[in-house]
């Protein structure tokens, strides 16, 4: 047994080991011959025939084998040896018996030369013809060390050399085996040289004493030779890997993972004809039509997953020959053990299948986003007319998601026609058919799959059996079909044929039991029996309490550090050393063979992990070995092991039977680093560890080693994603009070916007964990702090260029912000909640509406079937209904639970697309109409039929462009372009009367909304009227300066907002009218699109068009309460579900989600309210100047480390731009009347005034030198520079010294001023320019594409930069006025430069973009060194002595070092993980040279290079 043992381990050594798989050590000892276990039949009557002469010889071998005849084709079993003889002697003589049978049977030519050879091989033969000769990967993997001693045939017959080579039993050299070892030698050596290793020793008595210098020699090389042949296999190994997976090598992997499991469960599969024929019936019957995923359900183990197989193996010839089916069953693999590896498998195999192009990596990164793609991929496979498509899911039961959550939000809850969906889930008390049941809810789908009958069951053993190539006899037949009266259960017959198939037909087998549970009990007490109760149980339990199981050297590790196990191994011998203890390896292979078929092998993380098989076998493993504490101590035993708590050479108390005192031995276990090398992380130690530390109840070791250690959470991130991550943090959380986890859970949520754009590095993470978590570091300092100590001690020794915060400044964590969710779609257009089922549906610009589960942050339902821009979307029906209308004409009733449309109406219309659309629905849900209106008609529909009630059609020539349903009055009403007021019969359409606008004239209507309660349209006109329009006629409510952009009303109707322009006014209702509510409007900076009132009218939210979103308090009077960023694009939708907002923008795919309920609760820290851009910082950041909202005349200061605002400054006039004086601590207030006033920051009531050079000129910029010697003042073509000069109290300003005209069309929109007077502007074209003041002189640079945006001088005033919109950024010498460097950084996010400046030394340029980030350029050379996503747009960015400060739009202050090391040598990539972003630098110097010939070289001393002039002739007129 022992060496069937050690052959099925090199077996399984080289199919898994990523090296080394097989080493020999040979010597000159060719070593004993085995008797072989099992003789057949054939060979023993071949053996017989000599031996009939030796009635003595015969005798022993008829004794020793018996005939089993179970086997097929019968067999001679070896037999134990009796007690009448000691073993040793009678196996020698065995052993010779039959090797001369079997010589003289080949003579005889009775058997061949193969067989007889059998018999004369050595137990160290087979392994090596095992191992290398016959293996089909040949010398992979395989080192044979040959020790040759010289002269040994000299000496072979002396004392000392005999016991180094093979003697008989009476002490003579046995020549026979000497022979065997040499050719045994010559057959390695010209089959395999490369994989032969030859040490060759000269000849000593004393040549196997370790003291003797030669041996110890040998000894030295050989370790060494060893150590070096064993990594170069596994370096070489690992490319071979690594090329592997590259392309889609992982996935084909996976897929013949699944089909060698499939093969192996259809093999014996039996019965089951009758609903194998209903399935493909219905699946027949499906194809040219939608319809629901089909559910497979029963109890554990009653052959759900071999139906599964079956189905996949029959569908081409269900569905066709060319039918794509796509099998996994789920749990046996690690990509299909969750939900995202699921997902990511099934996009890609149906991507390859039909030629379609795979997932983009934005796709990849979000499992939400994977479950969008799945749903579109599955429509397109659909609408394209492919081939049938059909995916079998088989025991959603072992989705880890599942498990956790109870929930499936990704599964599609109907299938388009020709794709199939087939689904297994357990029956019982597990939840995942619940969760199904709660997504699948067509009744017909749920197929339940029964137990076999009798005769089935039988069958199946039947099959089984012969697979095994073994029978019974009609006994053992008899004793078996009574164990399993009528048992159909394939889980308890696979049970029953592991006992039978073990029976020999000699053997008389005990009852069987006749339950599934009694039989896996029976399975553990035999087990017991053999390898003892603790070894059982202790293995056996930790395996199910492995996450995702443990691989065999991880098992034996973790049995090496469990006392208890090592106590009862040692109990009645010592350890072979004195310096370690393991487990003995050889009790564990016993074991796992025994096992057998109870343990699946799954491929996980690189790894072959074991897992028990059956989940009947893992629940009785929990019932009967882990119960009460034993569950905690292997959790314990296991979280030692993965923790690396005692490996590397960390020694373990232990006291062993024998000894009787403790011992501190080495326990050799492997150690457990988080990274492996700076690319290979741990990914065993990272899923494996918080599970056990948590379930040990380890929980304060938890928090410091996995949820407060940045280490930790940054290897996990970038190996397993950010959603891995938060799986560890929602695993974890629960268990541990802690408010601090919290925090830092939230603090990821909000990363993902940054890891999305970016991909996820350490930088990243790090960068975005300190700038949220900054702010509670003093609050918590036990985890969050520590959190905040390790980032920066991170950032110390950084070994490339990066931004280290050095205060927080991103959104922390209990904020509004709950969500940044992405569609596979483009943008949005429409939305609505469904407050009852926690949905929020969202119509998109490519006609599709995506239904969103908002508890789980989820698609459900991508509802197809509009080909146009979905317009509306109204939920009703207790959040269970919804409908939209499109472009295309069409509306569409949707089951919102299903997924599943219910009609659709073709409201007839023509296809021509400058027809007006549907603009508008009105739901009347008490009587089951949708009326759906546009510029020239109104339909009604029967909302349960879907049939036409009647149809108003309007004039072309003045088409309605306002319509109300007043349910209350049962009217419909309509306005007109031209001013006529039409009202109908809102049942039959009926006309009921007509009358033109009294209160607006000459106006053209631009909105409405319906106020039900009053009866009555307010309706907005093109020149700010607001008008109540009803049936009895109409009065004019408001005049506002400018056009109503939009009409919105509270959920109760009692607050109305109207917004205008830049501003939103609000109204208050009475009986039967509004009134202003406010005196003073709700003012933004760009142009308001939309609003939405609070759950209990104390707040508005208003969006704008510069993607800013600002709260309001309507109970304080139009407070604003906060500015929050949009998506970077125009906020063009608000809506609220209960406390909850969504904003959207028709730009963007993405959409955030608000918490209103934060404006109840404490701050970290609160932000200042700016929203102009227009901020000036001073006190080295400590306060911050923005004009005041809702009052431009006056300055607000805002103290930054109280945050609340300390003052403010009246300037009596509009504040257009800011500028500070550090140094001078001055203000300088820039104003629209062109007037500039000048504050002393130390005393604000003194104010110095700059008057205008022109009346009613607005300043458009302003800048001061970098010694605050001069100020420039700039007007849209006028420049004025005054001196600055030191005085008491306060500098003096003198001037203006120079004052000069552009004498250009355009204006100006940047400056700059130098200590020399010298003055750099730029253009709102993009045109840029050097003005010498003192000579007059101006001097044109070559301009940029695009508005400048920035420009900067440098310190030393030797260099400037100016960046524009185009995103370029130029670099100029200005000696020469020419650009040294053209610096472009381009993304598909990038939208221009923002700001941008010098650092203290002149080294860098710090540069501010509209995409809401900061990039770092070197000005050596060019390199673009840093890249920060910060969330928001830089309004400026001030230097500091390593860094700067910058305010954000969000209105926090970022206050940075930049860290560079002096070698940049291990820089990498600023962009490299972005998906679509290119920076280009141009040299001008490298131009120039390129460009030169030998020609230029000549001539060039004589003429200077002509930079490109501007489109303008450059004329400047001196004042």
């Amino acid at each position: 047994m022992t060496t069937e043992l050690c052959l099925e381990e090199l077996e399984r050594c080289r199919k898994s080991s990523i090296g080394p798989a097989f080493v020999a050590l040979v010597g000159d000892q060719y070593g004993p011959c085995p008797v072989p276990s099992v003789i057949e039949e054939k060979e023993w009557e071949a053996l017989r025939v000599p031996l009939t002469a030796r009635p003595r010889d015969l005798e022993l071998v008829a004794r020793r084998f018996r005939r089993d005849e179970n086997a097929v084709p019968p067999t001679y079993v070896l037999q134990a040896a009796g007690d009448v003889e000691a073993p040793g002697p009678e196996e020698a003589t065995l052993t010779s018996v039959l090797r001369s049978g079997a010589q003289e049977a080949w003579r005889l030519g009775l058997i061949s030369q193969e067989q007889c050879q059998r018999h004369h091989r050595s137990v160290m033969e087979w392994e090596i013809e095992r191992g290398l000769l016959s293996s089909a990967d040949g010398q992979r993997g395989a080192t044979v060390f040959l020790r040759e001693i010289r002269d040994l045939h000299k000496h072979i017959l002396d004392d000392c050399a005999l016991r180094m080579v093979d003697r008989l039993a009476d002490g003579c050299l046995d020549t026979d085996a000497q022979n065997l070892l040499r050719e045994l030698k010559g057959r390695i050596a010209d089959a395999h040289p490369r994989a032969l290793k030859t040490h060759c020793l000269p000849w000593s008595r004393d040549l196997v004493n370790p003291k003797n210098k030669a041996h110890a020699r040998y000894l030295r090389e050989l370790g060494e030779q060893f150590a070096a042949r064993a990594n170069h296999q596994v370096l070489e190994h690992l490319r071979e890997l690594e090329l592997a997976r590259q392309d889609l090598a992982w996935l084909y992997q996976e897929i013949r993972h699944h089909l060698a499991q499939s093969a192996e469960a259809a093999g014996t599969f039996c019965g089951r004809r009758e609903l194998l024929a209903q399935l493909g019936q219905r699946l027949r019957r499906d194809d040219g039509q939608p319809h629901a995923p089909l559910v497979l359900f029963g109890p554990p183990g009653v052959g759900k997953s071999a139906l599964m197989c079956k189905l996949a193996e029959q569908m081409p010839g269900l569905l066709g020959h060319k039918t794509v089916t796509v099998l996994r069953l789920l749990g046996t693999s690690q990509m299909s053990s969750d939900a995202r590896g699921l997902l990511r498998s099934l996009c890609f195999q149906v991507c390859l299948a039909y030629g379609l192009p795979p997932p983009p990596a934005q796709v990849l990164e979000a499992q939400a986003r994977l479950g969008q793609f799945l749903h579109r991929l599955l429509h397109t496979v659909s609408c394209r007319n492919f081939e049938s498509l059909v995916l079998l899911l088989d025991s959603v039961d072992d989705l880890d998601s599942v498990r956790g959550s109870g929930r499936v939000p990704w599964l599609p809850r109907r299938c388009p026609p020709k794709v199939h969906l087939i689904l297994s889930a357990c029956s019982g008390q597990r939840g995942a058919l619940d969760a199904v049941r709660r997504t699948v809810t067509d009744p017909e789908s749920y197929w339940e799959v029964r137990p076999l009958s009798g005769d089935q069951g039988q069958e199946m053993i039947q099959l089984l059996l012969e697979a095994a190539r073994r029978t019974l006899s009609p006994m053992q037949k008899d004793l078996l079909w009574a164990s399993l009266p009528e048992c159909g259960h394939p889980g308890r017959l696979r049970l029953a044929f592991e006992e039978a198939r073990k029976w020999a037909s000699f053997t008389v087998p005990a009852p069987l039991a006749s339950t599934a549970e009694e039989a896996t009990h029976q399975l553990c007490a035999r087990l017991e029996q053999t390898h003892g109760q603790l070894l059982v149980a202790h293995v056996l339990g930790y395996i199910v309490c492995s996450r995702h199981g443990l691989s065999e050297a991880e098992l034996k590790d973790v049995l090496s550090l469990d006392d208890e196990v090592l106590q009862v191994v040692y109990r009645d011998w010592t350890p072979p050393s004195k310096e370690l203890l393991r487990f003995p390896p050889l009790l564990w292979v016993r074991l796992r063979r025994d096992l057998g078929h109870c343990l699946a092998r799954r491929p996980v993380d690189g790894f072959t992990l074991l897992a028990i098989a059956h989940r009947q076998l893992a629940e009785v493993i929990w019932a009967r070995y882990l119960s009460g504490p034993e569950k905690a101590k292997r959790h314990g035993v296991l979280a030692d092991f993965f923790s690396g708590a005692w490996s590397q050479g960390t020694k373990k108390l232990i006291t062993l039977p024998l000894v009787g005192k403790p011992l501190n031995l080495d326990r050799k276990v492997a150690p457990q680093p988080l990274w492996f090398s700076d690319t290979v992380a741990n990914l065993r130690k990272l899923r494996e560890l918080p599970h056990h530390l948590l379930h040990s109840g380890r929980l304060e070791e938890l928090k410091q080693e996995v949820l407060g250690s940045m280490s930790w959470i940054c290897c996990r991130g970038i190996s397993g994603g950010i959603e891995g991550l938060l799986d560890d943090f929602d695993m974890c959380a629960p268990h541990v009070d802690s408010p601090e986890v919290g925090l830092v859970r939230e603090a990821l949520q909000l990363c993902r916007p940054a890891v999305e754009l970016r991909g996820l590095d350490r930088s990243i993470l790090y960068t975005e964990l300190l700038a949220r978590l900054h702010f509670f570091a003093a609050s918590h300092p036990a985890l969050v702090g520590q959190l905040c100590q390790q980032a920066q001690s991170w950032f110390r020794v950084c070994p490339h260029p990066v931004l280290v915060p050095l205060t927080g400044f991103l959104q922390p964590p209990g904020g509004p912000l709950q969500a940044v969710l992405t569609g596979c779609h483009k943008g949005i257009t429409a939305m609505a909640w469904s407050l009852e089922e926690k949905l929020l549906v969202v119509g998109t610009q490519d006609g599709i509406v995506a239904v969103w589960d908002m508890e789980e942050q989820q698609v459900t339902h991508m509802l197809t079937g509009h080909t146009g821009e979905v317009r509306c979307v109204k939920v009703f029906a207790e959040g269970i209904l919804a409908i939209s209308a499109s472009k295309d004409h069409t509306l569409r009733l949707w089951n919102l639970l299903s997924g599943q449309e219910k009609f659709a109406i073709w409201d007839g219309g023509s296809k021509n697309s400058s027809e007006p659309q549907i603009w508008n629905l009105h739901v009347d849900e008490m009587n089951k109409i949708v009326y759906s209106a546009s510029g020239s008609k109104i339909n009604a529909w029967n909302l349960e039929t879907a049939e036409l009630i009647f149809r108003l059609l309007g004039d072309a020539s003045d088409p309605w462009m306002s319509t109300a349903v007043l349910v209350s009055q049962n009217r419909l009403l309509t306005v007109s372009k031209g001013g006529e007021v039409t009202l109908w019969n809102s049942a039959t359409g009926s006309l009921q009367g007509k009358h033109r606008l009294s209160s607006v004239k000459e106006e053209t209507p631009t909105c409405a909304v319906s106020v039900q309660k009053q009866g009555k349209l307010v309706t907005g006109f093109s020149n700010g009227s607001i008008s109540l329009v009803s049936s009895e006629g109409d009065r004019l409510l408001e005049k506002l300066p400018d056009a109503v952009g939009f009409l919105v009303v509270s959920e109760d109707e009692s607050l109305l907002a109207a917004g205008f322009g830049r501003s939103v006014r609000i109204f208050l209702a009475d009986s039967q009218d509004f009134h202003r509510f406010m005196a003073t409007d709700l003012e933004h900076e760009d142009m308001v699109e939309t609003a939405v009132f609070g759950a209990e009218n104390n707040l508005i939210v208003t969006g704008s068009r510069d993607a800013l979103i600002q709260v309001w308090s309507l109970s304080e009077q139009g407070t604003l309460l906060d500015i929050l960023e949009g998506v970077g694009a125009p906020v063009s939708l608000l809506v609220r579900g209960g406390a909850l907002v969504a904003s959207a923008s028709r730009q963007s795919s993405s959409f955030k989600v608000w918490d209103l309920t934060y404006t109840q609760k404490s701050r970290a820290s609160a932000p200042f309210l700016d929203r102009t851009g227009l901020t000036a910082v001073s006190h080295n950041g400590s306060y911050i100047y923005f004009p005041k909202i809702g009052d431009k005349n006056k300055v607000t200061i805002w103290d930054v480390a109280e945050g609340e605002e300390q003052d403010s400054l009246d300037t009596s006039n509009e504040v257009k731009c800011l500028e500070v004086a550090e140094q001078a601590k001055l203000l300088f207030t820039g104003l629209v009347s062109g007037t500039v006033l000048v504050f002393p920051l130390d005393s604000r009531q003194d104010v110095m005034c700059i008057p205008p050079p022109e009346a009613c000129k607005a300043i458009n910029c302003m800048s001061l030198s970098k010694n605050e010697d001069r100020l420039a003042i700039a007007y849209d073509n006028i420049v004025l520079v005054l001196d600055i000069s030191p005085g008491d109290p306060y500098p003096v300003i003198d001037g203006p010294t120079y004052t000069f005209y552009t004498q250009l069309p355009e204006t100006i929109a940047r400056v700059a001023v130098l200590a020399d007077h010298r003055v750099v502007y730029g253009m709102t074209n993009g045109d840029l320019f050097l003005y010498e003041c003192a000579n007059s002189k101006v001097f044109p640079l070559e301009a940029h594409r695009s508005r400048v945006t920035c420009v900067e001088v440098s310190h030393k005033e030797e260099l400037a930069v100016s960046g524009s919109e185009e995103a370029l950024l130029c670099l100029w010498d200005l000696q020469v006025c020419k650009w040294k460097f053209e610096m472009s950084y381009t993304s598909s996010f990038c939208r221009g430069i923002q700001c941008a400046c010098f650092s203290k030394d002149d080294k860098y340029v710090y540069v501010g973009l509209k995409d809401r980030s900061i990039v770092v350029w070197s000005v050596l050379d060019g390199t673009l060194l840093a890249f920060q996503f910060v969330h928001a747009v830089v309004n400026r960015i001030i230097p500091t002595s390593n860094g700067f400060i910058a305010p954000t739009r969000h209105g926090y202050l970022i206050r940075e070092r930049f860290h560079c090391p002096s070698s940049r040598a291990s820089q990498q990539d600023p962009l490299k993980n972005f998906k679509k972003a290119v920076w280009i630098v141009k040299s001008r110097q490298k131009e120039e040279l390129a460009a030169e010939t030998p020609q230029d070289l000549t001539s060039k001393t004589g003429q200077g290079n002509k930079s490109k002039s501007n489109k303008h002739s450059q004329v400047c007129l001196l004042v």
